[in-house]
């Protein structure tokens, strides 16, 4: 069966940077998707439309296919007193916010001041070229609740 749309993929890949080094990986070759519900990066899906289990993938990904460029209006300088008093800020760590259209979008803290927290919007990954190196170890149908849902369910349907 190749991997094509509302079927699921379980992979087993890893991801490096231009430099070699190692990103991420999958864990014991459990890592499964839906193809064509926006699951996994775009170039990413793409490379892997017809494989089939047992093919192996080595593909190089631009920004634009991956998490984008960065952008640099995603890095904000804000008050200090618009975080929790009680939560010391450091550099690293991670608060979820609404944009003024309602969506949930995840800062990271890149500086902290007396006054003010700096914080960035962009992935983690955005503006790099990512290398993956994937093998295909499975490919089935979809299940319906896995489609309507958009994404994987584990073994039994519906854990979320």
């Amino acid at each position: 069966m190749e991997i094509a749309k509302d079927k699921v993929a379980t992979l087993d890949y890893v991801l490096k940077d231009d430099e070699g080094v190692e990103l991420d990986r999958s864990e014991n070759a459990e890592f499964a998707y839906l193809h064509g519900a926006s699951n996994i990066i775009p170039g990413l899906e793409n490379a892997l439309a017809g494989k089939k289990p047992g093919d192996e993938v080595s593909v190089s990904i631009a920004p634009a296919d991956a998490y984008g460029e960065v952008d640099p209006n995603g890095v904000q300088k804000l008050p200090r007193n618009v975080f929790p008093d009680d939560v010391e800020i450091q550099p690293g760590m991670q608060f979820h916010a609404q944009t003024p259209e309602g969506a949930t979008i995840a800062l990271t803290v890149v500086e902290v001041g007396d006054d003010f927290v700096v914080t960035d919007a962009n992935h983690a990954l955005a503006g790099k070229t990512l290398h993956f190196d994937v093998k295909v170890v499975d490919v089935r149908d979809a299940t319906a609740e896995e489609i309507s849902h958009g994404h994987v369910h584990g073994p039994g349907g519906h854990h979320h």
